[in-house]
């Protein structure tokens, strides 16, 4: 890297101060950006990150549902998804604390009898429960459920508290977000450049598209969830995630839809799927309402497009925090084989 270097800034500019040179610069703070960063810090590359807002709630990631469950997904996300999710849940352990790793429960709406049986030809890795199961798992579901999916290989997290432990970890390795950044990318001092802006890089990826992600944060402590659950759903993929300390986030994507704030119609209809859940949640205290924006390809599957100087990944929908240490892995591989393009290692399915 240092011959490049110095062809493309003179020795005297550097040596001067003129420019501070870094080895990778990485514009977006989002979960892509910072878990690049920390694995590009480790392997001994000297790291920059920009970010243009003032903080991490402008992310949609702020908002997600913390729940990386790839087996859970297979339904609806393509297998490169799924397997890069599989590869993440065994980085996570190795990135930051703050995981809880005891699988996801999903259930069918109870007016679609065959919705699980359509849903259990679609993924793997999961086992059958019954009643008593359902009630050994989730004490709150007792008597409400008699059958369900429970997929071993699944954990959670609260995002702000894993957005925190990304920041401190990079400060303790001397590595500063550079928060409301107004530069270009093209003048920034580095070897390489890993753009994971999302919907702010339309102007490289012009094929992106906006999509609605809700959230509710609810208080209850007559309900005790000890897992992500899962509720099929015709139309959205619903997920309620306990927070700790009697809070649940209830998820939802709703597809094609660019506007922002949460409407009354969407609101309503996250309380509704919650309370058909567990009836315990019509009691629930409304904590926080919130939506983002995610950033989607046609095809839904995240794209990395490799230049000579500029690495580009965008694309990630829902699937942020679920998929970004196995990509970050695949982006420091090109980043030291100077590679002309990623190609996703992919490990055996778990059965």
């Amino acid at each position: 890297m240092e011959k490049r270097r110095r062809e493309r800034y003179p020795m005297s500019e550097i040596a001067s101060g003129k420019r501070e040179m870094v080895d990778v610069a990485i514009v977006g703070a989002g979960p892509m950006g910072l878990v690049t960063a920390l694995m590009c810090a480790r392997a001994g590359l000297k790291v920059a990150i920009y970010e243009r807002q003032g903080d991490f709630s402008a992310s949609p990631a702020w908002n997600g549902t913390g729940v990386l469950a790839p087996d859970c997904e297979a339904d609806v996300a393509d297998a490169t998804i799924v397997d890069l999710g599989r590869r993440s849940l065994d980085l996570w352990p190795t990135l930051i604390p703050g995981f809880t790793l005891n699988g996801a429960l999903v259930l069918g709406n109870r007016r679609q009898p065959t919705a699980l049986d359509d849903y259990s030809s679609f993924v793997l890795n999961y086992e059958w429960a019954d009643e008593e199961r359902i009630a050994a798992l989730e004490p709150s579901l007792a008597g409400i459920y008699n059958r369900g999916m429970y997929f071993p290989q699944a954990a959670h997290a609260d995002p702000r508290v894993l957005f925190t432990g990304l920041k401190e970890v990079l400060e303790a390795a001397g590595i500063r977000i550079r928060f409301d950044w107004i530069g270009t990318i093209d003048g920034l001092q580095a070897e390489r450049i890993v753009d994971t802006r999302g919907l702010g890089a339309r102007d490289r990826f012009p094929e992106l598209r906006a999509v609605t992600a809700e959230m509710a944060q609810v208080r209850s402590h007559k309900i005790e969830l000890n897992r992500p659950i899962r509720l099929l759903h015709n139309r959205h993929a619903l997920y309620v995630t306990p927070r700790g300390q009697g809070i649940y986030v209830i998820g939802a994507t709703t597809v094609d839809d660019d506007r922002s704030g949460v409407s009354v119609r969407s609101a309503g209809e996250l309380m509704t799927h919650a309370v058909s859940l567990l009836p315990a949640f019509a009691d629930a205290e409304v904590v926080e309402l919130r939506s983002g924006l995610m950033p989607v390809l046609m095809n839904g599957v995240p794209k990395v497009v490799v230049g000579d100087r500029i690495i580009a990944v965008n694309g990630l929908y829902r699937y942020g925090w679920m998929v970004a240490p196995a990509i970050a892995e695949d982006l420091l591989r090109v980043i030291y084989t100077q590679a002309t393009k990623v190609i996703h290692a992919s490990r055996p399915m778990r059965h």
